[in-house]
């Protein structure tokens, strides 16, 4: 193929060379899905005791490397698939336009996760060796996320894949080793946080919709079409906020809970950023406008859990 596109899309999207291009491949807005579910778990679980730094860390780096590792096979076997190109948008980018070998990236995946591997043993013997059958099935549908003879993300069920193994797993497992039990309450203070991950694929998904049908995917915006897809992006985020304010009411969550509403601004840029607009490059904004709801809305309800524990209010 002809260098030019190549340049013209890597100009467009403001891509620079030397260290950047292995950051892209790492897609760091995406890694705030890892981080989130982490500090949220930890935070629940210090509202009742305690929490062991070490076990913090360990998990909070593990989460993060898995999240890497899958972004890496995605852009491996989408790659491979056929399914990104140099004109390609949304996607790290290191294969189809920075010339670095698809062997390369596979195998920094492995590694990634064989560093998760290794900080995982440590979690479990610390905590619970339980942890490690979760551990292993949440890397293999990292891996199967996009690998595989039927990849998830080529599938309706993505979003939700990703919303329970990011979110209400991530959320329970970081609680788990702290506490060494679990309870209801931390999976239900864990949905809305499933539902903003959840959005994040959706919204990748709006953005590639064409060009992941005409290469075979059945995703949730291939179903729904563009317009179906950004109404539904609108209905999960009211969800989402609609049970942060029923949690805060029944005691569930603390009243400092209220700064999660912060991030509305946010989502409501997203859902603007879609209407009327086709074009991936276009759609880049509302992307990360996404992206961006997940992390402040995390961030802040894991921030007003940090609060509570200092200064404890009630409605």
């Amino acid at each position: 193929m002809s260098t030019l596109p190549k340049q013209n899309m890597k100009a467009s999207l403001n891509e620079q060379g030397g260290f950047q291009v292995w950051w892209r491949l790492l897609r760091p807005h995406t890694l705030t899905a890892a981080f989130v579910p982490v500090f949220i778990g930890s935070m629940l679980a210090a509202l009742q005791a305690p929490i062991h730094i070490g076990l913090f860390a360990a998990m909070m780096v593990a989460s993060i490397l898995i999240q890497a590792a899958t972004n890496m096979f995605n852009e491996y076997f989408d790659y491979v698939r056929g399914l990104d190109n140099e004109n390609s948008v949304g996607i790290g980018g290191t294969i189809v336009r920075d010339g670095i070998s698809p062997v390369t990236v596979k195998t920094l995946a492995y590694s990634f996760l064989g560093i998760a591997t290794l900080l995982g043993v440590y979690i479990c013997a610390s905590s619970s060796w339980w942890i490690a059958l979760i551990g292993i099935i949440s890397m293999l549908f990292g891996y199967l996320y996009t690998g595989g003879p039927y990849p998830i993300a080529y599938t309706p069920f993505g979003e939700i894949t990703a919303g329970i193994f990011m979110g209400t797993v991530i959320i329970s497992i970081s609680y788990y080793i702290q506490m060494l039990s679990i309870s209801w309450t931390v999976i239900i203070v864990s949905i809305p946080v499933a539902i903003f991950i959840g959005a994040i694929l959706l919204a990748n998904n709006i953005r590639d919709r064409v060009g992941d049908a005409e290469n075979g995917r059945k995703t949730i915006a291939i179903l729904l079409g563009h317009e179906g897809s950004i109404r539904f992006l609108t209905v999960i985020f009211s969800i989402a906020y609609s049970l942060t304010i029923l949690f805060i009411l029944l005691g569930i969550l603390p009243v400092w809970s209220l700064i999660t509403f912060l991030s509305i601004r946010k989502a409501t840029n997203a859902v603007k950023g879609f209407t009327g607009r086709k074009q991936p490059l276009e759609m880049m904004p509302a992307m990360k406008a996404t992206a961006q709801t997940n992390t402040i809305y995390g961030f802040l309800l894991g921030l007003s859990l940090l609060i509570q524990l200092f200064i404890p209010l009630t409605l």
